[in-house]
């Protein structure tokens, strides 16, 4: 990507000492504090979150026990995340860091080259679905090598129920590694799956009934949603950074058609270009439907899956 690997930039900085003065500083930045957790007496555990939806719900459970830092800014693809040295030093100081394998390469090797031991792999806790459930285009974009090294979909935290699954297991990791707080975290992901079961409930209220159950998307993202409300995912691109060929574009536009799709989704961080033209195409509109790989600009995990929700009512002709 025309940039020195994460790897090469530490040991680099490690050479020239730059690196243990920063982690030693008492400035501020969420690498530096995640270098160096429970340094003195009394300090919280500092749990590193890989991305919006993982940080999400590690703060539902760590509640005021915890210092909870991301490493995937707002607005940021979380897909081809980079890491700054500090960032791969405070992977290798926190107590733990959540992510999913698969999905960020260079935090995949972040935590298996510093902290394997303290990871906490969330597809490793659940009911994973395989990589591609839709057909893969005709032709395709060769390796797709983003998140999709491994076998499954890592886009798990679109069904609500799945991350209640999480939920729970994450609040049994964070008792083990501070018995101190055991009962807190235990009772904090039991309140976080009660909220997540809440919302699972709403979902299949709300699309019990519709006129349509075809969701056109920018990218694959969505087949853990689709399984879970029994919806037909039928993705553009499965890269989100890549060009689907002509003939991906005018299966889908077939497909559309035949369906009768009115709405064909867009995403906040991917071009909307060719959604767009086969929007057109097909005669139908745009909407934004959030994958929630990046922090929404109002709100929180639950508003903003409520906010799809309502998306998809009104693009499949719900009635219930």
């Amino acid at each position: 990507m025309g940039v020195m690997p994460y790897k090469a930039r530490f040991l680099s900085l490690l050479a020239g000492g730059v690196l243990l003065a920063t982690t030693a500083a008492c400035g501020s930045g969420a690498a530096q504090t995640a270098a160096a957790p429970g340094g003195a007496a009394g300090d919280k555990p500092t749990v590193v979150a890989a991305f919006y939806p993982l940080q999400w719900l590690t703060e539902q459970i760590a509640g005021q026990d915890v210092t909870v830092q991301t490493l995937t800014a707002p607005g940021v693809e979380p897909h081809d995340l980079e890491l700054t040295p500090q960032q791969v030093a405070g992977v290798g100081g926190a107590t733990m860091t959540v992510y999913i394998k698969g999905l960020q390469p260079a935090v995949d090797e972040a935590v298996e080259q510093n902290g394997a031991d303290k990871g906490f792999d969330a597809a490793a806790v659940v009911q994973t679905l395989p990589a591609h459930a839709e057909e893969e285009p005709e032709g395709g974009e060769a390796a797709h090598e983003h998140e999709h090294e491994v076998s499954y979909d890592p886009h798990l935290w679109l069904d609500p129920s799945r991350f209640a699954g999480v939920a729970t297991k994450l609040g049994e990791r964070l008792a083990e590694a501070d018995p101190a707080h055991a009962q807190a975290y235990k009772e904090r992901a039991a309140k976080t799956v009660a909220a997540l079961g809440a919302l699972d409930q709403e979902f299949t209220k709300g699309l019990a009934t519709c006129s349509t159950r075809s969701i056109v998307t920018a990218h694959e993202a969505f087949g853990y949603l689709a399984n879970r409300y029994k919806l037909k995912q039928v993705g553009i691109s499965i890269d989100p950074e890549a060009e689907p060929s002509p003939a991906r574009v005018a299966e889908v536009a077939k497909v559309a058609k035949a369906e009768k799709v009115t709405t064909i989704f867009t995403e906040a961080l991917v071009s909307t270009k060719v959604a767009e033209v086969l929007a057109t195409e097909v005669g139908a509109k745009t909407a934004v439907l959030d994958p929630m790989e990046s922090q929404p600009s109002g709100g929180d995990y639950l508003s903003a899956m409520r906010g799809n929700l309502t998306t998809l009512r009104t693009a499949l002709g719900c009635t219930a």
